[in-house]
C-alpha cells in the first residue's frame, strides 16, 4: 500500500480540498471527518472555521475542541482522505458522533486508506491527547467503515437511532 500521512490542512491544499468536496458531492457520498466543509464555498473559509475548534477561546458554544486532518499520499502529495479528531465528547458525540470521523475520496476507496488513516489517528489520540479509548460510530449499512473500525480493534457496543437524521448508527470502542 502507498504511504500516507495525516497533516493539518493549509492553503497549499486549497484546490485539492475543493476537489475532494466536489468529488464527494458528485458521488452523493457523505463527507464524514470533513468538519464543516460542506457548508463553505472556499477552502479559505473552511480553514478559518476549522481553526475555531483548536482554541478554547474561539470554540463555538456547545462544540468540542477538534483537530482537522487531511490524509495525503506521500508519493504524489494527493489528498486522499479527511479525518477529524474530537478531543473529548459532549452529550451528542457521546451518543452519536464519537471521537473520530473520517472519509476517503470516492476515487481512492478500497485501497486500505481508511484503515491506515484511522490507525494513524488512533496513535495520535494516544500520544497527543492521552486518550486510552475512543468511540467511533458508523451507519449500520456502511460495511466499509465497519470493516475499517474492526481492523483497528473496534469492539461493538450497541446500535442507536439518531432521530434528527433518522439513521441507525453502530457504536464501537477502540482501546488504545
Amino acid at each position: 500500500m502507498e504511504k500516507l500521512k495525516l497533516i493539518l490542512p493549509t492553503m497549499a491544499y486549497a484546490d485539492q480540498i475543493m476537489d475532494y468536496k466536489a468529488e464527494c458531492r458528485a458521488a452523493d457520498s457523505s463527507m464524514d471527518g470533513c468538519g464543516s466543509l460542506r457548508r463553505f464555498d472556499t477552502a479559505e473559509e473552511w480553514l478559518a472555521d476549522s481553526a475555531l475548534y483548536t482554541d478554547p477561546a474561539t470554540l463555538p458554544e456547545g462544540k468540542v475542541l477538534a483537530t482537522q486532518f487531511i490524509t495525503v499520499r506521500e508519493s504524489d502529495d494527493k489528498l486522499v482522505g479527511m479525518l477529524q479528531v474530537r478531543h473529548y465528547l459532549n452529550d451528542y458525540l457521546e451518543q452519536f458522533g464519537g471521537h473520530i470521523g473520517y472519509s476517503v475520496r470516492p476515487s481512492e476507496r478500497r485501497k486500505g486508506y481508511a484503515t491506515e488513516q484511522l490507525r494513524q489517528a488512533l496513535l495520535w489520540c494516544k500520544e497527543e491527547l492521552g486518550l486510552d479509548k475512543v468511540l467511533i460510530t458508523c451507519l449500520t449499512d456502511n460495511e466499509g467503515s465497519r470493516r475499517t473500525i474492526l481492523k483497528c480493534g473496534g469492539v461493538y457496543e450497541s446500535t442507536i437511532h439518531e432521530p434528527d437524521m433518522n439513521v441507525d448508527l453502530e457504536r464501537y470502542w477502540i482501546t488504545l
